[in-house]
């Protein structure tokens, strides 16, 4: 069997893999999620949070062959650390994930959607160093098929995301390039538009594209067909 390591995305941390994770486990895995630097329960000051230092957080919890999966802004994050050291990276999971183009931030590929749902549900600080969700659109564009339990815990965990790491520009090398990489597309996402996912997914090949008739957050909406998915992937 395969170990996982999670990785969440904007304003989310390990919290938010906590249907997912138990399911992973019954089907005979190990799994494990992380905070990212100024998420969740991890202090690193939001003005302190560099896509580097995601990445070097994510290089920090392998040990050992690991299928890594990236939600959402996530993919940026699981890419960088790939490039820069895919030793223990057995394979690569975008899971309604920006998958990064050279020389571009996932600003601007965000940009680069046909639409952008997403932005009604955000609102920047003052300063603009960091975003935070709207609590009265964050059930329409992220979790609008979910438990309403689910969406209650989630409201009562979502963090400020910080900034500079969604502009920041990566063009990656050869050993991101070496790592064996799916992408898991939803279908009924309200922050990444599914045909964007498409057409990022469009550079995997076939059998490595799955789909999900779930939101943006498939963990909470659907975690046993999740679990299925990423089980039948970890298989080949």
């Amino acid at each position: 069997m395969s170990h996982f390591l999670m990785i969440h995305g904007s304003c989310h941390g390990a919290w938010c893999w906590r249907d997912l994770l138990p399911e992973l486990h019954a089907l005979g895995h190990t799994a494990q999620a992380i905070d990212l630097p100024a998420h969740g329960q991890d202090q690193t000051p939001a003005a302190e949070a560099t896509l580097d230092r995601y990445a070097r957080a994510i290089l920090g919890a392998l040990d050992a062959p690991t299928i890594v999966v990236g939600h959402s802004m996530g993919g940026f994050p699981i890419s960088r650390a790939a490039d820069i050291d895919s030793h223990h990276i057995q394979r690569l999971i975008y899971l309604c994930a920006y998958v990064p183009w050279d020389d571009h931030t996932l600003v601007e590929m965000r940009l680069r959607a046909p639409r952008q749902p997403i932005m009604k549900a955000i609102r920047k600080s003052e300063d603009g160093s960091t975003f935070a969700i709207l609590p009265e659109h964050a059930r329409e564009v992220f979790y609008h098929d979910c438990p309403d339990a689910a969406v209650e815990y989630a409201l009562a965990n979502l963090c400020a995301e910080p900034t500079l790491p969604q502009a920041t520009k990566v063009t990656l090398g050869a050993a991101y390039k070496s790592v064996p990489r799916s992408y898991i597309l939803c279908e009924q996402d309200s922050a990444i538009p599914s045909e964007f996912q498409q057409t990022m997914a469009g550079y995997f090949a076939p059998e490595d594209v799955v789909r999900m008739n779930t939101s943006h957050s498939p963990f909470f909406a659907a975690p046993a067909e999740l679990a299925q998915h990423l089980d039948q992937i970890a298989k080949g």
